[in-house]
């Protein structure tokens, strides 16, 4: 494994993981780019490598929405119905969709996009229009209900296809159903940690994590790398939501549709 594609992939995961415009879109995109094959088990870059960005992420949500997280937990072992407990079942019931998804169709997924710039330069595209319907949006104060939470989870579960942004779709949903900008954004970024943690989980269970001695540098340098960049990401995104500029990532995820769709067509003339 190389020490500089090992830092570019996490500076990638990093910024992406937050910035609407697909964390997975753009980390099977970098990997296309630096033609680094992935479909070989053996691979250094593989399921493994992946599997470490996103524990990266998770950690720098973490420290973000500490608190948050910790209101999370009071509510739903506080057994109490109040407030927090209510926004703990929300979360969970969110989570719902995407887990399943994950769960059933996995590895179809990433067999569909791996390798395939065309495919993932048109779900960049469907992310760019759903990002310029929710920066026309109504801007209002309304908290996320249950029945908000749901349809969130199934926006969440549609960006398990790589090229659809998880926050760019969640983030999109929850403003065209008329949140509050700031609250979507939040609750977006709470609700993947448990899912990532549970794909974490699911890898280890199914013997796919495998960490070898001489790649063990470079997947800290991957992980520092996506750690360090998503907390600066994390915050980013949490102020450009608030200011409603949800068009600029419209734009640039126009501009990286077109241009992996036009590498796509290049590669196979």
């Amino acid at each position: 494994m190389n020490f500089w594609e090992a830092l570019i992939l996490g500076i990638i995961q990093g910024l992406t993981e937050y910035l609407p415009v697909s964390s997975s879109g753009h980390l099977e995109l970098g990997k296309i780019m630096l033609a680094i094959q992935t479909m070989d088990k053996d691979s250094p870059f593989g399921t493994t490598f992946n599997v470490v960005l996103h524990l990266a992420t998770v950690f720098s949500t973490w420290i973000i929405f500490r608190k948050e997280i910790a209101e999370i937990f009071r509510g739903l072992f506080q057994f109490k119905l109040n407030e927090q407990f209510y926004f703990s079942v929300k979360v969970v019931l969110s989570m719902i969709p995407a887990a399943i998804i994950g769960i059933l169709f996995d590895e179809q997924i990433e067999a569909a996009f791996s390798g395939k710039p065309i495919w993932i330069g048109a779900m960049l595209l469907a992310t760019a229009l759903l990002l310029f319907l929710a920066d026309r949006a109504k801007v209002t104060d309304k908290k996320v209900g249950f029945k908000e939470a749901l349809i969130i989870g199934i926006a969440q579960a549609v960006a398990l296809l790589p090229g659809i942004s998880r926050s760019g779709a969640t983030i999109s949903t929850s403003v065209l159903l008329h949140i509050d900008k700031e609250r979507a954004a939040r609750f977006s970024f709470l609700m993947v940690m448990p899912l990532i943690l549970g794909k974490v989980a699911k890898d280890l269970l199914d013997g796919e994590f495998a960490l070898s001695a001489a790649d063990a540098t470079p997947m800290l340098v991957g992980f520092i790398a996506a750690f360090v960049v998503g907390l600066f990401a994390c915050q980013l995104m949490l102020s450009i939501v608030k200011k409603g500029k949800l068009v600029y990532f419209s734009i640039y995820c126009t501009i990286a549709g077109l241009i992996a769709i036009g590498y796509g067509l290049l590669a196979h003339a």
